[in-house]
């Protein structure tokens, strides 16, 4: 297996969660039912800021600079977010964070790098329509240019794993830990619309 390959079979083996996760449905998860603007925003960067600190903790291990790069481009993120917020007061940590925190070696860490860049590049296109819909093209506009970002971390994470895969099995331990990485944010959002009274399953 290779870069390329890993990505189409992480894509492929989470068609369905990342579906889901790119609806209106999310975005109504992520703020438990209160569609303003505040609840998104505050959500946004409760993603970033976890984010943030998990790869900057993992920074000072092996593939070190991989992981400080995307701690600061999630730290920017989180930034911009908190600076549209007049008071930004932190929820629960996001399901996939803990996620990612739950990794330990460096094949399941860039593996689960890649996993979260494929659920969080979901997330943030549904903030981008919400405000979009809200007249708030700025905004808008802040979270598409989000992608870049994530595409660049994407790209730096699997680069990575061509340098420390050595072998199918490896491989395999670091598409299992990507396919975790969204099924965690995937299993917080069919959670959170259950205990709303809202199904899940059908894609708005």
């Amino acid at each position: 297996m290779d870069a390329s390959e890993f990505v189409d079979a992480v894509r492929s083996e989470t068609k369905t969660e990342l579906s889901r996760l790119g609806s209106s449905k999310s975005l109504y998860a992520d703020t438990e039912g209160e569609m303003e603007a505040d609840p998104v925003l505050t959500a946004a960067a409760d993603d970033a800021t976890g984010a943030a600190e998990t790869f900057e903790d993992w920074s000072d291990g092996p593939a070190g600079e991989t992981f400080a790069d995307a701690a600061e481009r999630e730290r920017g993120h989180a930034e911009d977010i908190t600076g549209k917020l007049d008071d930004y007061d932190p929820g629960e940590t996001p399901a996939i964070v803990d996620f990612l925190r739950g990794q330990e070696s460096t094949v399941e860490r860039l593996g689960a790098l890649v996993g979260w860049t494929l659920a969080i590049e979901e997330k943030a296109s549904q903030s981008s329509g919400f405000f979009t819909g809200q007249a708030d093209p700025r905004t808008a506009s802040l979270f598409r240019g989000f992608g870049d970002d994530y595409e660049a971390t994407r790209e730096a994470a699997l680069a990575a794993l061509d340098e420390y895969c050595d072998g199918d099995d490896d491989w395999g331990t670091a598409q299992e830990a990507a396919t975790g990485a969204v099924e965690a944010a995937y299993d917080e959002y069919f959670e959170t619309l259950e205990s709303l009274g809202v199904n899940p399953k059908p894609v708005c």
